[in-house]
């Protein structure tokens, strides 16, 4: 699933994803809304946290990729919330979507990802 990522607002049901470093220093970017917004927590870098979820793309693609691969299967594990990813990755931590997107490949239907990602995934 796609859709266009200017997220304003939640219902209760969904979840904020954000890109993050390994600090969890929130200071700039999705990071600093998440943790302005919707519960992001100062020093936690990744997991959920209140009504948003971190990634850590700012310690190597290796560390993002694995995080990313954990993110889907919590995403798999909790069908009752909606995930709505921001381009993690594509912001501070300079990647580009062709680049990142294969992390999300096989995310299950609660996960929205942004068109860019879905463009380089090959879904509609």
């Amino acid at each position: 699933m796609s859709g266009p990522m200017r997220i304003e607002g939640l219902e209760p049901h969904e979840v904020f994803v954000f890109g993050s470093n390994g600090s969890g220093a929130h200071g700039g970017g999705a990071a600093k809304f998440a943790l302005d917004c919707f519960g992001a927590v100062w020093g936690r870098s990744d997991g959920l946290q209140g009504q948003s979820y971190g990634i850590d793309t700012m310690s190597g693609l290796e560390v993002f990729e694995e995080q990313a691969r954990r993110f889907v299967a919590f995403a798999r594990e909790h069908p009752e919330l909606r995930f709505l990813v921001t381009e993690v990755g594509c912001g501070i931590a300079g990647y580009r979507p062709s680049q990142v997107a294969r992390f999300f490949a096989g995310a299950p239907d609660n996960v929205v990802l942004p068109d860019s990602f879905t463009a380089e995934l090959g879904a509609p």
